[in-house]
């Protein structure tokens, strides 16, 4: 059976492809991530479809602007019904604030659950080089600790976070805050271009309350097969 705890990245740009994955997964996977190739390509649609189907879905769009046209795109963004929903935590407290107010009050105007937000720390594609070339003054996880931080006092729900940062943000931000890890790759995957990645289960012991995985299930030979071997492997943890 499925784990809400395994959201399974779309990294497709077309309904149909997406439906045919969505059907092949099966039960074996409740809960999808879309992203911007997909939602780019297919809209709302993608969400709506999904939702149908009895899924949760991660709405991973990064919205990152002035405080007034995030919190006006988190409230459009709202009306569609998805379960988590991304922005950039560099984008400042004003902004964040502005965000986790539009999102709780458009859910109570439409009478439905609200979307929890997340902010997106550092990307897991970004080592510490890259992370220096583009102006960081602090380390990666010294950056990531202070934008968690700020995001749990803006009124966010969680944090997109590499599993190198999970334990961490854990310990800090208490038992209820959501950390979302990308950068997962089960033990018979390879990293692709994670820089900062681990395993299903260490991510969890480490704190994680959900984790992203992409090309190790969508890419396999057999996607279904590859979901269930993950699932094996974060029994019990």
């Amino acid at each position: 059976m499925a784990d809400d705890r395994i959201i399974t990245a779309l990294d497709v740009h077309s309904l149909e492809d997406m439906k045919k994955l969505v059907e092949t997964l099966g039960d074996s996977v409740s809960f999808y991530k879309v992203g911007m190739e997909l939602f780019y390509s297919a809209g709302p649609d993608a969400v709506r479809y999904l939702k149908d189907q009895g899924k949760h879905v991660f709405l991973d769009l990064k919205v990152h602007d002035i405080p007034n046209t995030v919190g006006q795109s988190i409230r459009a963004l709202t009306r569609l019904g998805a379960d988590l929903m991304t922005l950039h935590g560099t984008g400042g407290r004003a902004m964040m604030e502005a965000a986790a107010e539009a999102v709780r009050d458009e859910a109570a105007k439409l009478n439905i659950e609200r979307p929890r937000l997340l902010a997106v720390t550092v990307l897991t594609s970004i080592d510490e080089d890259a992370w220096k070339e583009i102006g960081g003054k602090y380390s990666i996880a010294e950056s990531v600790k202070n934008l968690a931080k700020l995001a749990k006092e803006a009124g966010i729900d969680g944090t997109v976070s590499s599993p190198y940062e999970a334990k961490e943000i854990r310990e800090m931000n208490g038992p209820d805050f959501l950390i979302v890890t990308p950068g997962i790759r089960p033990t018979f995957a390879v990293a692709n271009d994670q820089k900062r990645f681990t395993t299903p289960s260490q991510a969890l012991r480490d704190g994680a309350s959900h984790l992203v995985i992409g090309r190790p299930i969508t890419k396999a030979a057999d996607p279904k097969e590859a979901a269930e071997k993950i699932l094996a492997e974060i029994q019990g943890v």
